[in-house]
C-alpha cells in the first residue's frame, strides 16, 4: 500500500486530492494548520506550518509520495507569507522528502506564473513572465523545485488554471451572491476574453497522474471553454434569477480594486484583475497524451455546479469558520458592498 502525504490536505484542492487516492487503495496522511471537518476518520492529521522544520519532518517521516499543495493565497495580501510559505516552506517539504527518500514529489503551482502571455495558447514551452507577487513567489518555488531536481530529487510541477468544483468559495462567494440575489454581474473589459478553469476533480486525477517517474511540467485545464462574458450569461440562465450581465472598463476597474483592496473593503487585487480581466489558456494536448489525462468538466458544467453548491449549503457557509481560503466565507464587510453595488 502506497503511504501518500498530502500538504495543505484540508484545503479546496487537498481534499479532493485525498478523496482520490482513498479511492486508488492508499493509506493517506494530511499536513495542515486546520483540520478539516470533512476529513475520513481513516486519513491520519499531522498539525504544524510547512515553515517549521520539525513539522514537515513529522509529516513526511514514514510516506513514499509527496503532494505538496500547501499555498499563501493571494486573497492573504501578505507580501511577507507569500514568499515565506510559498518558496521557504516549498523548500522544506524538498529537503525532507530528499532526506529520507521520497519516491516522487508532486508539487502544484500555478498559472500566475505566466503573468501576461504574449501568446495563446500557453504550452510548457512558453516562458513564465509573472506580473504580481503571488506568480512571483511561486516561480521562485518552482526555483527551488530545479534545485532539487539536480540532487536526484523525482519532482514533478502541475500548473492549474483556476480551480472551481462544489465547496469553492473564496472571491466566487462574491459571483454566486450576486446571482443568486438577481443582482448584475460584471465583466472587466468586454467579456470576449477567452477563459479556462479547471475542476477540483479534474485536477486531484491529474495529480495522481503526474506520479509517473521523471520530472514532468504539466499544464491542466478544461477542453471546453469559452468566453468571459458567454460563461456569465450561461451562469446567470441556469441559475433563473434574472442578474444582468453587465461590462466594466478595465483600466479604471483594475485601479478601483487596487484601492478597496487596499482599504480592506474588497477581496480583490492586482491579481484578479490580470486573472479575470484578460485572455489566458493552456494547451493541455502534451499533458493528456503523455499522462493519458481526460477532463471531464466544461466551464459552463463546472461553474453551475459549483454555484448549486453554495445555494444548497450557503446557510452551512455563513456559520462556517476557521477553513482554508478557497474553502473559507467572504467577511460579513465584504459580502455589505454588495447592497450598494448598483
Amino acid at each position: 500500500m502506497t503511504r501518500t502525504l498530502v500538504t495543505g490536505g484540508s484545503g479546496f484542492l487537498g481534499s479532493a486530492t485525498v478523496r482520490h487516492l482513498l479511492a486508488r487503495g492508499d493509506s493517506v496522511r494530511v499536513f495542515d494548520l486546520l483540520d478539516a471537518a470533512d476529513r475520513p476518520a481513516n486519513v491520519e492529521f499531522v498539525r504544524g506550518d510547512v515553515r517549521d522544520p520539525i513539522a514537515v519532518a513529522r509529516a513526511v517521516a514514514g510516506v513514499d509520495v509527496v503532494h505538496h499543495q500547501v499555498a499563501q493565497v493571494p486573497l492573504a495580501k501578505d507580501l511577507e507569507l507569500l514568499h515565506t510559505v510559498n518558496v521557504d516552506g516549498t523548500e522544506r517539504v524538498l529537503a525532507e522528502a530528499a532526506r529520507v527518500g521520497v519516491q516522487k514529489v508532486v508539487v502544484v503551482s500555478t498559472s500566475a506564473v505566466y503573468g501576461v502571455p504574449q501568446s495563446l495558447p500557453i504550452t510548457s514551452a512558453t516562458p513564465p513572465r509573472p506580473a504580481e507577487a503571488y506568480g512571483v513567489a511561486k516561480l521562485a518555488a518552482e526555483a527551488r523545485v530545479e534545485t532539487w531536481r539536480n540532487r536526484g530529487l523525482d519532482v514533478a510541477v502541475v500548473r492549474p488554471r483556476t480551480i472551481l468544483g462544489p465547496g469553492r468559495l473564496g472571491i466566487f462567494q462574491l459571483l454566486f451572491e450576486w446571482v443568486r440575489r438577481g443582482r448584475p454581474v460584471y465583466t472587466l473589459g468586454n467579456g470576449r476574453n477567452r477563459y479556462q478553469f479547471v475542476h477540483v476533480d479534474d485536477l486531484a486525477a491529474l495529480c495522481l497522474l503526474a506520479e509517473k517517474p521523471g520530472n514532468g511540467l504539466w499544464l491542466g485545464g478544461a477542453t471546453q471553454f469559452g468566453t468571459m462574458g458567454d460563461l456569465l450569461q450561461n451562469l446567470v440562465a441556469h441559475a433563473r434569477t434574472g442578474s444582468p450581465v453587465r461590462a466594466l472598463p478595465f483600466g479604471p476597474t483594475q485601479r478601483a480594486m487596487t484601492w478597496t483592496s487596499r482599504l480592506g473593503l474588497s477581496p480583490l487585487a492586482s491579481y484578479h484583475a490580470l486573472a479575470y480581466g484578460r485572455e489566458i489558456w493552456f494547451d493541455t494536448e502534451q499533458t493528456r497524451r503523455a499522462l493519458g489525462w481526460t477532463p471531464q468538466h466544461s466551464n459552463d458544467a463546472m461553474i453551475a455546479q459549483s454555484y448549486d453548491w453554495y445555494v444548497q449549503n450557503r446557510e452551512l457557509v455563513l456559520q462556517q469558520s476557521n477553513a482554508s481560503p478557497h474553502r473559507s466565507r467572504l467577511a460579513p464587510r465584504i459580502l455589505a458592498v454588495l447592497d450598494w453595488l448598483p
